[in-house]
């Protein structure tokens, strides 16, 4: 008997990290929904020869799957689906009451997902699993009444879950990244109390499920990793006056007790700090030393954001050529290209999920609820 082909849906799909997840996991992607333009040109030109069904128009010339804004989806127009995946912003929640959930949710982003939930299941096809991303913050936000309320409206709706805080520096990408995760399953199909998480990858690539192995088990990083050739970076430079500017305002915070500033790395660094999506304007979370060059700090390239998600981007190659052969950018993943411009491609990558721990997930969804 042939195996089962999954199908999942891409809810504020950005550039398309769940896409690449799940793909490589053998799921099939029948509906995606992205309202910033140039993430869906990024999005399309890299998964059109992936999934091209996805891109089809009608006569007048609009896509029929492949969503713009999230407001507008039909529900029943939308392709049935195992598993809906989405990182979803987070804003303000009504939380008057503390209800079950559902009304709760209404004039926010979350309610979209959950409408559309909803009425899958009153059609008869209810997901099987709500695969969902946000920012670690999410878990004390309104003092944890926003998380309280979307956590009931997923039981509201016939749903079990587990939550969870993972880093993407245990999953072998040089970057101290931490984001919450919530694995929702519908529990009238799939019989199981809890859903074990991935905590990390080990030495040998093999999953870790235990906290306690972390510490000194994880796959070895280094932020050199991610670099391309010194003749390439050092056109990233940054000007004296940018490296003066951000001295003085960190010793201005400093003087005032705040924390903020700059961060400066090396490629022997283990980790960075989060990349945003601000990156574009001044590099100031991440700036790379190269004082042993003689030279101020400069920022990231655009090639080199990207692989700090996990994105395989050849670029200009790299510094070290053995890092093309790790895990994350070895010929077995597929080739991300860029096709925006670098303030854009910042941006993007900034708000991208981190590949590798997306992935390990998509793995885990596969054995544990499918």
């Amino acid at each position: 008997m042939a195996k089962k082909k999954y199908t999942f849906i891409d809810l504020f799909a950005g550039i398309g990290g769940f896409h690449t997840a799940m793909h490589s996991v053998g799921a099939k992607c029948v509906f995606a929904s992205e309202w910033d333009k140039n993430a869906r040109l990024s999005y399309e030109a890299n998964y059109i020869n992936i999934e091209p069904k996805l891109f089809k128009k009608n006569k007048k010339g609009e896509y029929l799957y492949f969503n713009e804004d999230i407001n507008d989806i039909i529900p029943s127009k939308v392709p049935n689906f195992d598993i809906c995946c989405g990182g979803f912003p987070c804003q303000p929640f009504s939380v008057a009451g503390l209800k079950r959930g559902f009304e709760d949710t209404r004039g926010t982003l979350f309610f979209n997902i959950a409408n559309l939930v909803r009425e899958k299941i009153k059609a008869g096809h209810p997901p099987r699993v709500l695969f969902l991303e946000n920012v670690r913050g999410l878990k004390n936000h309104d003092k944890g009444k926003t998380l309280q309320v979307i956590l009931a409206t997923l039981e509201e709706l016939g749903y079990k879950y587990s939550i969870e805080v993972l880093n993407a520096k245990y999953f072998g990408v040089p970057q101290n990244r931490e984001r919450l995760f919530i694995m929702a399953w519908y529990k009238d199909i799939v019989k199981i109390d809890s859903f074990r998480f991935p905590y990390g990858i080990n030495k040998n690539g093999a999953t870790i499920y235990d906290k306690a192995q972390l510490k000194e088990g994880t796959l070895a990083t280094k932020v050199s990793d991610i670099f391309e050739p010194v003749d390439v970076t050092c056109s990233f430079t940054i000007s004296d006056k940018m490296w003066e500017g951000h001295k003085a305002r960190k010793e201005r915070n400093r003087m005032n007790g705040k924390g903020f500033g700059f961060s400066l790395f090396t490629g022997n660094c283990n980790y960075t700090s989060t990349i945003s999506a601000r990156y574009w304007k001044d590099g100031s979370e991440i700036l790379i030393d190269q004082s042993d060059l003689g030279l101020n700090p400069r920022t990231l390239t655009p090639v080199e954001a990207g692989r700090l998600q996990g994105y395989r981007i050849l670029g200009n190659g790299w510094a070290y050529p053995e890092c093309a052969n790790n895990q994350n950018y070895n010929a077995s993943n597929p080739e991300f290209r860029i096709v925006v411009s670098k303030k854009e491609a910042y941006h993007q990558f900034g708000n991208s999920v981190a590949i590798p721990v997306i992935k390990r997930l998509a793995e885990e969804i596969m054995k544990q609820l499918m």
